[in-house]
Formats: structure tokens, sequence, C-alpha cells
């Protein structure tokens, strides 16, 4: 794996930018015979020659993740900008001209300080860095560094990076703009630019670009209205494979038995996987959406003994918790299971003797710390330390959450039994473990299939990448409990086995408890597409343990194409805590008088899919307030309410015009963008394709900015409303009654739209507008059939039903009672000076974090933001 950069090449400077931020490890072959574009040689023996291309795929493998506004910028910025810098560069270094240079980048400098100045952070497209920041300023830097450049008062918001000075220092060796010449007396003579694209920052600002005919089209197929289709079939269990269908089967991470979901827990897996589940059954495919809760362990030996219970009886309590919570929640599965059965069992000693008849186990006397007051081996999740490998104070025996290095537990520093406080002693036995590194060379042949043709999250890729580079090593699958799965060897039956081993295993037993035909779905790679959702933590065992053993097992499995990882989500200013009373967990939230369908929407907007992100109580109430009430629910009422009072409650005549085709092909353009969000993780299928274009749009699936789309129709539709007035209109003559009665038609058709694409986020609320529409019970296949098509499904003369208010507004003496009700002993004073306080620190933090240097330039004076 190796980055070859060349001398005086500024496109040189960007990559290495990256290079350093992302601290993806590649060596850096300096300064080939000619200043041509820098070259990264990839795993796969493939080259990318363009640069965008590998800061794009850097950024990536680093664990980032590049929105679409990302890509918009890059784009604008390989199209837009270069020629215009390349300009600018030609002028001061081989003419001298600093202040016609200045002039030259004057529109593309400006307009970055405008699309800044609306920001409230000092990020392009983020709330953090992204590779867009570090690619537009990384390209300025080598003219914007330059002692006699001038870009004039107005040019006033830029960042200077302490990564751009060291890669400009390797680079330009120095010499400045000097050592560029060569480089610019290679390229075409360069020509002014009269362009004024730039890139949308905001999905919601972006504006189609369509053809009359193309408006015109999509028109027509609107007019037509609902093709002759049979309604949705209902789902018929068990659910197998069918040979021509796309058979998709979905798990998501085995919530733990002993404890309640908060709601991170509920957004990084179930939720998640529920929103995929429920559009893919919109859409046709056989999908089967399994999971269950993972019992087996310590954890439920110690809660047991707490509660005064025996572990089966912890299991059943719990486990009827868990089941009543995602109940509420209105997660749609079709099987919720647990992981102590006798098919678990079965299936998990399968697996372990076909790992052992092939020599992929090995025996081994491992140290393990022992409470002596507990009077037991202590299983890694109840002890803790300081990590070995960064110093955090708290890293459990088995990971640590700050640095995610796999740790053993006798490596702690310090360590702390968390039962009684005491510390252990460390005492030896024999274990069996599973020999990594001899499936290695399996696992990376696999790896490079999977990650090549499905859809891997950047942080999930990232997590295995390093992984792999850190080398594999044995992992012990056996301990020394009695509540497990028993191993069957005879040396080793008063062990169980490890419950990372085993739990992995319940998506198999738990679908082979749903069906005894379950290896249709868990033996049949090529027919099945498995995907995998689940929280950042859980990837090392699912992209490497558990398909370690089943390579191992030699028996055909079904092994995940597509693993997509949340990153976490945090409670307010703080970590989620049962024990202080901090932060909503899963049995909690529907006491707090909110319906799920607002937890759904809140958490799925919020969904942390680049980063880490937080719930805060006031943006709830604003974004229910401001989204769900003032545009969704306002737009939709409205709809209904028009044809209920102006109409006699059947949808009017409807004669278009141009500005209501224009909306009909917008609502379309955001359909299928929402289509492309969720319905492919990956619109490229090999890492080749993916890179080679220097202006490429990375489409992966986002399940938020598909909820996103959604926002932008309805808004439209207000936008829509609020221009032509049709309140006005219908107390008018015949020509304003039949504007009045075209606009109220489009708008209660889009509501109608809109009732079908909420269907995976907000069930309830669907249903409800569907029910108020009297909706055909075909209109959702109909309009996400192939690449999805807005169709008129409410035809003229169509009678709706009763039409009511969707949402309530939350007030902020409910929210504040709410706040203070969950905020435990971590509830911030609400004095301005504290607050400026956390926003300092908050801004510090992440500076450090991104190892820059942030300069704010106002009139030609440098003050510092922080």
């Amino acid at each position: 794996m190796k980055l070859f950069v060349s001398e005086g090449n500024p496109h040189c400077v960007k990559v290495l930018v990256v290079l350093e931020l992302t601290g993806v490890k590649y060596k850096v072959v300096p300064f080939l015979n000619r200043p041509v574009l820098p070259v990264l040689l990839l795993p796969s023996g493939q080259h990318l020659f363009s640069p965008n291309a590998i800061c794009q795929y850097l950024f990536e493998v680093g664990g980032k993740e590049a929105s679409n506004s990302s890509s918009q910028f890059l784009e604008w910025e390989a199209t837009e900008l270069q020629p215009v810098l390349i300009q600018a560069l030609h002028m001061v270094a081989l003419q001298g001209k600093t202040h016609d240079a200045g002039l030259v980048l004057k529109g593309s400098l400006s307009w970055l300080e405008q699309c800044l100045s609306k920001r409230r952070t000092q990020f392009l497209t983020a709330e953090t860095v992204t590779v867009a920041d570090i690619v537009l300023w990384a390209a300025f830097y080598p003219i914007l560094a330059d002692p006699g450049f001038s870009a004039g008062k107005k040019c006033s918001y830029f960042f200077i990076f302490a990564s751009c000075v060291r890669a400009s220092q390797k680079v330009l060796q120095g010499k400045g703009l000097e050592s560029l010449k060569n480089f610019l007396k290679k390229q075409p003579t360069p020509h002014t630019q009269r362009k004024d694209s730039q890139p949308s920052t905001n999905t919601e600002d972006l504006d189609p670009a369509m053809t009359e005919e193309e408006i015109e089209a999509t028109a027509q197929a609107w007019c037509k209205g609902l093709p002759d289709c049979p309604d949705a079939p209902q789902r018929q269990h068990p659910i197998l494979p069918q040979e021509g269908k796309r058979n998709v089967l979905v798990t998501s991470a085995l919530p733990y038995v002993n404890n309640v979901p908060h709601l991170g827990n509920i957004i990084g897996c179930v939720l998640s996987a529920d929103v995929f589940a429920r559009y893919g059954r919109l859409r046709g495919w056989n999908l089967l959406y399994v999971c269950g809760t993972d019992e087996y362990g310590t954890a439920t030996e110690n809660k047991a003994r707490e509660e005064g219970l025996t572990p089966r009886e912890i299991c059943d309590k719990y486990h009827t918790v868990h089941s009543a919570i995602y109940k509420w929640f209105q997660i749609d599965f079709d099987y919720f299971g647990r992981t102590t059965t006798d098919r678990q069992t079965e299936i998990s000693q399968n697996i372990f003797w076909r790992l052992h008849e092939r020599g992929f186990l090995l025996e081994d006397t491992v140290e393990q710390l022992r409470c002596e007051r507990c009077q037991r081996f202590l299983a890694d999740r109840f002890v803790e330390g300081v990590c070995p490998h960064c110093r955090y104070p708290e890293a459990r025996g088995d990971q640590c959450d700050k640095c995610g290095r796999l740790i053993n537990a006798v490596e702690l520093k310090e360590p702390q039994c968390k039962v009684c406080g005491q510390t252990p002693v460390i005492r030896t036995s024999k274990h069996l473990f599973l020999d990594l590194p001899k499936l290695e060379g399996d696992l990376e042949q696999w790896l490079e299939r999977s990650l090549s043709s499905g859809d891997w999250t950047p942080n999930a890729k990232h997590i295995t990448h390093s992984w792999i580079r850190d080398g594999l090593k044995p992992r012990c699958i056996t301990r020394d409990l009695q509540w497990g799965t028993p191993v069957p060897h005879p040396d080793y039956r008063e062990k169980v086995f490890y419950v990372w081993f085993d739990a992995p295993i319940g998506y198999l037993s738990i679908t082979a408890n749903y069906t005894s035909q379950w290896e249709k779905w868990w033996k049949n790679p090529q027919q099945v597409e498995l995907y995998n959702f689940m929280a950042k933590d859980n990837v090392p065992f699912h992209s490497v343990v558990f398909p370690c053993s089943l390579l191992g097992a030699q028996d055909n499995y079904t092994l995940v194409n597509h693993l997509i990882a949340t990153e976490y989500l945090n409670y307010e200013d703080t970590k989620f805590s049962k024990s202080r009373g901090v932060g909503v967990f899963g049995d909690m939230a529907k006491d707090t008088g909110i319906v799920s369908d607002v937890w759904r929407f809140y958490l799925l907007y919020m969904r942390p899919e680049g980063q880490d992100s937080a719930f805060c109580w006031a943006d709830m109430a604003l974004k229910n307030n401001s989204e769900l009430l003032n545009n969704l629910g306002n737009f939709i009422n409205r709809a209904g309410m028009f044809v209920s009072k102006f109409f006699e409650g059947c949808v009017p005549e409807i004669v278009l015009r141009e500005e209501d085709k224009c909306l009909i092909a917008q609502v379309c353009w955001e359909l299928k963008q929402y289509i492309q969000l969720l319905d492919k993780v990956s619109v490229f299928h090999n890492l080749h394709h993916k890179y080679l274009s220097a202006h490429f749009l990375l489409v992966v699936a986002r399940i938020r900015d598909a909820l996103k789309c959604i926002l932008n129709i309805s808004r439209h539709g207000n936008q829509y409303i609020q221009v032509n007035e049709p309140w006005k209109k219908i107390k008018g003559g015949d020509n304003d009654r039949q504007r009045a009665g075209t606009v109220t038609a489009v708008s209660v058709n889009m509501a109608c739209l809109l009732s079908v694409l909420l269907e995976p986020y907000m069930p309830t609320v669907s249903v409800t507008i569907r029910a108020q529409l009297q909706a055909p019970a075909c209109c959702g296949s109909a309009m996400l059939a192939a690449d999805g098509c807005f169709l008129r499904s409410l035809s003229t003369g169509h009678r709706i039903g009763t039409v009511s208010p969707l949402f309530q507004k939350l007030g902020s003496e409910q929210i504040e009672a709410l706040r203070k009700r969950f905020g435990g002993q971590q509830v911030w004073k609400n004095s301005p000076m504290h607050l400026i306080r956390k926003d300092i620190i908050c801004k510090l933090q992440s500076h450090l974090l991104q190892h820059f240097l942030v300069i704010y330039i106002l009139s030609g004076r440098q003050d510092k933001i922080f």
C-alpha cells in the first residue's frame, strides 16, 4: 500500500494532509521523476490517479463518512475551482501578477465566505472537519500562504491547517511557489473562467436540473395514475428464500438480556434495522428480520444474584421486558427469539466440532483474573482498569471504549472487580482458542469480496482494517462459568463457550427456532444477502471473529454482505446511566406522554451515522414543533382540509400548469433520492469504479438523509400552497376555482406519497394518513416500484375520510420537566457564563481532536476563534 507523490505538485498537498489527519498507514514514496498527479496503490493492486478520489478513499478508510454535500464540494473543487487555482498559480509563480491572481480567486473565496457565514460552525458541511474542508483549504493553501498574495478584504474566511504547513514543506521543499514553476509550465495554458457554478451546501437546497422533456415526461406519468396492480401480499410465515427474488436476511445486534436498552441501544441496532426491513418489504423484497436477547454469561449470573433469582428466571424476566419495549417502539421483527435454547446448543456445538476436526482450535493455559471475595473468575465486562494502550481509566476487561483496542483482562493496569471493588488476583486455567492467524488468509479473501461488492459503513471498514493491520491473534473461546452453552469436549466439560463465540451463533439458532428450514437462509450465500446492523463496538466480532468461525467450519455458511454500524448516541452532555438516573431508557419512553412515532422520528433524525450525536430534549421539541407540526403535519392537514372544506370531501379536477409540472418533477426527484439512499447501500460494485472519477458522488445507504427527503417534499408542498393561496382562489371566478382545485388535488396526492414514504419511519402516522385519505392499498408498491415514480394515486372524484391533526406541540414546560426528570446528577446550570464555558470546552475538544489550527481572518486582522 503506497502513496506516490512528487515535488512541486500542488495536488500532493491535499492527499498528504488527509493522510496525516486520518491516521491511515500508507507508505509515502516521495518525488516521482515527473510532476504527474499523485498515485495511490491499493491493496487490491489497482491504482487511484485522481487526487480527490484518493482523499475520499483515505478519509473513508480512516473511519469517516462523506455526505452528499461533501461530495458536491469535491466535484466543484475538481471541475470549477481547480482551473481557477491553476490560473492564479500561473499568474503568481510565472508572471508575478499577484494582484490579478487575487481578482481571479476573489469570486471563489467570497462564495466560500458566504457559505461559512450561514453556518453555526467553522466547517463547510458538518459539525466537524470533513474531507470537503481538507480538500478545499489544502488546495488553496499554496497560494494563500504566499507572502506576496493578497485576495482582498472581502476574502476573509479560510483555514490554515498546521497539517498543510507540514505537507507543503514536503512538496514545496521550503521554496514556496518557486517550486511549482516546473509543474505549471507543463500544464495547458489557463484561460479565464466565467462560470458561477457552486455546489449546494444543504440537501434541502438542492434544485434538480431537469430538462423540459424530463419535466413533461414526469407529469405525463403522474397523470396516468396508478396502474392495475394487486394489493401488497400479506406476510406468510415461515418466510423462506425464493428463486428469482431478492432474498434479504436482516439481523440487528442481539441486546444483552441483563439490562434495559436505552435510546442509544435502540437506534444503534433494532430501530435502524427496522426502518430498512420495513422499506425492503415495501419494495417487494423477500425479507426476513430476526433478532433476540443474548442471555448467557457472567453478567446474567450476577444480575440474578442481585435480584435473588436464578439465571433462567432473570432471562425470562428481561426477555419479556425487551419484547415489550420493542413492541412499543413498533419494531417489526419477523421473529424475536433468545439464545438460551436447545437449538443454540446444537448449532454452537456443531460449529465447535467442525472447527476442532479441521485443526482451527488451539489449547493453552491462560492467566485469568479471579476475585477472592466473590469467589469466582471475573468475566471481562466485570473488571475495569487502566487501558494499557491509551491509559483510559475505565477500560473493560475485553475492550477499551476510548481507543477501541481489544485487550485481555490481565493486561489492565490497576484492575478492579466491578461487583465488589476489590483488586483481583491472577490464576491460571486451561482453555481452547480459535486459531485466527491460521484463518487469516481465508478471512482476507472473503473481506476483499465483501467490502468491494457490499456496503460497509466507513467506521466498520476502519475497525476491520485496523484488526487485520495489527495482525490476528488466537482468541479464547471457553470460560470458567456455569451459565452458558456447555463445551462438548470431554476435557472441558466444566467450561462453557465464551459469549463472543456463542452469541453471534444466536442469529442462526434464533432463525432455527423460527423455522426448521433455517439452513435455506444461513447456508445459502448464492441466493441470500445478509445485512448486519449494530453499533461500532460490535464490529470486530461481526467482521472478523464470527466470520472466522463460520469460514473455519467449512459448511457453506452465509456471511455478512453489508455491515451497517452507527457511532454512539449520547444523552445531552453525558452518557446514559441507569444507576445514576441519567437518560431515557426503553421502559421509560412510553411514560413521557410522547408517542412512539415521535421518538422514532427524532432518534432517526439524530441517527449517529458519521459521528457521535447526542439526544437533547430542547432539540427534540424543536424538531417536533418545526419539522413534524409546522412542516409535515401542517402540509398534510391543509391538503386534506381543503378537500373536505372546499370540495365536499372529493378530490377535484386537475388542470396542470407549468409550475405544477415542475413541482411534480421536483417531488419525483426527491422520491428517487429517497430510494437511492435506502435501496442499495452502495451503487458501486467494485472498488475500481467507485474511486476512478475525480468528481464522483459517493452514494451509500443513509437512513437519516432519506428522512430529510420526506421533509423536503412537505416543505415544497407548503411553499406551493402558500404561493397559490387556494383558500382565496376558491372565492373567485371559474378560473380561480379551477386553480384552487388543481393545487388542492396535487397537494393531497403529495400527502398520499408522504404516507408511503413515512411507513418505515413512522408506521402509525403512515397508517393514519392513509386512513384519512382512504388511499388505495397498492399506492405504495406502485410508487416505489423500480427507480420510483410519483403517481396520481387519488383520482378526480376520490372521496377522502375525516381529516384531523397528526401531531401535537411539545411545550417548553413539558420538556423542561422531562429534562429534569431524566437528568440525574448531570444537570447543567442555566447561567449564561456556564453555557459559554461549556461551548468553549466543546470547541477546544473538537480542535484538539482534529489536530489543526483554525485562523479567522477579518479585514486584515487575525483573531483566534477559541
